[in-house]
């Protein structure tokens, strides 16, 4: 399993590295639309919609189509994700999902399109940035898992929710918190990284605030893997699907990017 698992991250990275040294546009965008079109595939198997894989097609199709296009304005839509977060999925951690079945089954199914569309062209407008700039806005849910992964394995005792993911705790989540918080600011004191999303952040807000709105992000990252796990339980599955060796599926990997990527767009500014 870890071998598969070391094999696999490693051709997810070559993929992207790839992607970004060709500077190619269009290469990065139907990557971004068969990534999409995964994720879709895979949330409504979750969600237990029928016409998975067609729905999923044409997804990525649109996605593709959309982020070819105009050059659309994407802040509104991942204003009305964070929304979407805030006052329905987050509250769902505690009171709990709605029934498959009738309007409030399909409503459900049409608001988490909304926020995994609102996640992906979030990442393509973030692109536009710059590739940089993107990587490292996605490094924060990097190191945050990451973090949280090591912390919990030496020092986890309190379970963080223990009927959703038992496997996580509160020491995890402090350690990734904590890991990002170090990690990025000690990246801010480097010239080659005067770029990144951390640096823009610090000076567009200042300390106390940097502090504040990365604590924001890691949280909306726990949010994110913890409502995925929600679903995965509902449907009695361990994984999203077996897309990826050793990782599950590709919601599997972006499910705590779903609610931060909007965040990041809504922090972005044009420079």
């Amino acid at each position: 399993m870890l071998r598969q698992r070391v094999f696999t991250a490693i051709a997810l990275l070559a993929l992207l590295a790839v992607v970004i040294v060709s500077e190619s546009l269009l290469a990065f965008r139907v990557t971004l639309a068969v990534f999409f079109a995964a994720a879709v595939w895979e949330s409504l198997r979750l969600l237990q919609v029928r016409i998975a894989l067609p729905a999923a097609a044409v997804a990525g199709i649109g996605l593709l189509i959309l982020a070819s296009g105009p050059n659309w304005n994407w802040k509104p839509l991942a204003a009305l994700c964070v929304l979407i977060w805030a006052i329905r999925f987050f509250p769902a951690l505690k009171l709990g999902l709605p029934t498959l079945e009738g309007v409030r089954g399909l409503l459900f199914v049409f608001v988490f399109m909304i926020a995994l569309l609102g996640c992906f062209v979030s990442i393509a407008a973030v692109y536009e940035h710059s590739p940089v700039y993107l990587i490292s806005a996605m490094a924060i849910v990097w190191v945050a898992d990451i973090g949280a992964y090591f912390a919990g394995r030496r020092f986890g005792q309190r379970k963080l929710a223990p009927s959703i993911s038992p496997g996580k705790t509160w020491e995890g989540a402090i350690g990734g918190w904590l890991a990002v918080l170090v990690l990025f600011a000690l990246s801010i004191s480097l010239a080659p990284l005067a770029e990144t999303f951390a640096a823009q952040l610090l000076r567009q807000f200042g300390w106390l605030l940097w502090i504040v709105i990365m604590s924001v992000l890691v949280a909306a990252s726990v949010i994110g893997d913890l409502f995925e796990s929600l679903l995965k339980r509902r449907a009695g599955m361990k994984d999203s699907s077996q897309l990826l060796p050793g990782h599950g599926g590709v919601l599997d990997r972006i499910d705590a990017l779903i609610p931060v990527m909007p965040l990041i767009l809504l922090l972005t500014t044009q420079s």
